[in-house]
């Protein structure tokens, strides 16, 4: 007889064929053992709770500090290091401005302009002994200095702007024809020419616009010095670097280049 399912608690629903299949070849995937995954899952999101949901998130809260506590290392390790301000030590009435570096022994140097040596010195060496150094070769840096202070570029460092100017007006006059006298011969084809009182350099070159900007101290200097700087920054155009190809360039356009660069020293 059949039964009346409004009559019982007794539940019926439509199953699939193919439930039935995988039901078999499973074994504990049937409805049972899903009835026990829900409760098991239903007691891990009563009873468990308490114990899992501290732990995500202090687990994700940990990893976004994580995160920060790296991006605020990438930021550091990307801000440029500024070097530290040289300690400034006087020996014997010279001025010796001495930088940390690097280094394995003490290297001094005269300033372009003559009025004291800067010294670099590996961290371990204690300014007693640089002072010590300095001391003992006092004759040799009063001469390099005394010879320093007598060339052009010490003397430069005193001008006034008019006389800038006048360097200015007179380097501006001479390059674009050296340029266009040079450019043939070399095959390259110059950009932009400027013209700027630098201390460190005496020209720049950007190969990839050809921009070229000459030191207008060089009216100061030979002629020759002044074409040598020209073809120097030509020769950029040619080779980036001042490697092999560079020099091998430069003897082939400019044989006499390292007589005329000693002119600037």
């Amino acid at each position: 007889m059949a039964s009346d399912n409004r009559s019982g608690p007794v539940r019926t629903r439509r199953v699939d064929p193919g439930e039935l299949k995988r039901q078999a070849a499973g074994g504990s995937r049937g409805p049972g053992a899903a009835s026990q995954r829900r409760s098991a899952a239903s007691g891990r999101g009563s009873g468990e709770a308490g114990k899992v949901a501290p732990r995500q998130r202090s687990s994700g809260a940990g990893r976004a500090a994580a995160g920060a506590g790296k991006a605020g290392a990438q930021a550091t390790r990307r801000k440029p290091v500024r070097p530290a301000a040289p300690e400034v030590l006087y020996v014997d009435g010279i001025e010796v401005r001495l930088q940390r570096k690097k280094v394995k022994n003490l290297n001094l140097r005269i300033a372009r302009d003559g009025d004291h040596v800067d010294a670099s010195a590996p961290a371990w060496m204690s300014p007693a002994d640089v002072a010590d150094f300095v001391h003992r070769k006092h004759d040799w840096i009063e001469a390099q200095m005394e010879r320093v202070s007598a060339t052009p570029m010490a003397q430069a460092s005193q001008a006034s702007k008019a006389e800038v100017a006048q360097w200015r007006a007179v380097v501006q006059a001479c390059v674009p024809a050296l340029v266009a006298a040079w450019e043939p011969i070399m095959g390259v084809k110059a950009g932009q020419l400027a013209y700027r009182n630098m201390t460190s350099r005496w020209g720049s070159c950007q190969p990839s616009t050809g921009r070229i900007c000459i030191n207008v101290r060089l009216a100061l200097y030979p002629p020759e010095c002044l074409e040598y700087v020209v073809v120097h920054e030509l020769c950029h155009l040619l080779e980036r670097g001042h490697g092999p190809r560079f020099h091998q360039l430069m003897d082939r356009f400019m044989p006499d280049w390292k007589q005329r660069r000693d002119k600037l020293r």
